[in-house]
């Protein structure tokens, strides 16, 4: 009615029949300002979606036959049934949620209790004692299996573990980034993970990620746990390298920390990026946006992590 108000166009779902179109319109008198109770609820009308039911699976060997023959990635909710009370809002709030709920439509689901047992060597073993979800320290929480990517390495292998560790859990924020980490080991997704929750929100890891780089991420990280040293070790003649497999005009840059003995991956991951933010060089290098990226650590003899982030950049 060429009056002053507030519309809102939905391009969400391009095979949607509204989309692109106006579905919510709340006009105002010139001299109003938006009622921010109205404003919410318009809102909240139009962006509020009804999440298709989820299927959990309950029994791990089905599950996982499941996800291997469909080639999808597997995952696995650990829960605790006598502290039921403590997850029922991540459970509510967060599974729940309509924006992830659509995306755990891609994975297959489990929802096994921490005790939840297997048979291997005709025994009796508790999956979380088994040493593919060491990570998980036997806590309660999040794990994925890739049967997705059947020529990678990591096929078949355990690609997170996000334990509720201290019993707490993952915010909306937090399970985004955990469903939408890139395809690679479970290494090389806890430190993604951890660059991308940072809460600076760094952009380094929001690019390409780039074989080579992470094949190099990788090789460093284990060079550096091998001898117990971090550093920038043969950095010239891998500078050299690394730049002939780069894209015409990008340049390579690398950044290396190292965590606290006797922390668990997670922990170690998000020690390492904490260690970065404390230096100006290197912070400047994961902050920044970057073309192309890999990220790695590994864990030396001594129980301490190093990590490694290597960029392809325009030589800032």
């Amino acid at each position: 009615k060429r009056q002053p108000g507030i519309a809102v166009i939905d391009f969400r779902r391009p095979d949607a029949p509204h989309f692109g179109r106006v579905v919510r319109t709340l006009p105002l008198a010139a001299e109003d300002s938006p009622p921010a109770g109205q404003l919410l609820e318009a809102i909240r009308d139009v962006t509020s979606e009804t999440a298709a039911p989820l299927h959990w699976y309950t029994a791990y060997a089905e599950a996982t036959e499941v996800a291997r023959s469909e080639g999808r990635m597997l995952l696995l909710y650990f829960h605790d049934p006598s502290r039921a009370e403590c997850y029922r809002c991540f459970e509510e709030r967060t599974l729940a949620d309509a924006s992830i709920a659509s995306r755990l439509q891609d994975f297959i689901l489990a929802r096994l209790p921490v005790d939840a047992c297997i048979r291997l060597g005709g025994e009796q073993t508790r999956l979380l004692a088994h040493r593919a979800f060491g990570e998980m320290q036997r806590q309660p929480g999040i794990a994925i299996v890739d049967y997705a990517h059947r020529d990678a390495k990591f096929h078949g292998q355990v690609v997170s573990t996000f334990p509720f560790l201290k019993g707490r859990t993952y915010s909306l924020g937090e399970m985004a980034v955990i469903l939408d980490l890139p395809p690679g080991t479970l290494t090389q997704r806890t430190i993604i993970y951890a660059v991308r929750t940072h809460p600076e929100r760094p952009a380094s890891a929001s690019g390409r990620l780039d074989l080579h780089l992470v094949g190099a991420a990788e090789n460093h990280s284990r060079h550096q746990a091998d001898i117990q040293l971090q550093g920038h070790h043969n950095w010239e003649n891998r500078f050299h390298q690394l730049n002939s497999t780069l894209p015409s005009g990008l340049m390579a840059s690398e950044v290396c920390a190292e965590s606290w003995p006797g922390e668990g991956l997670l922990q170690a991951a998000i020690e390492c990026v904490r260690c970065w933010r404390l230096s100006s060089g290197h912070w400047s290098k994961v902050q920044a946006p970057q073309p192309v990226y890999g990220y790695d650590m590994k864990r030396g003899g001594n129980g301490i992590w190093y990590a490694t982030g290597i960029f392809g950049n325009f030589g800032f």
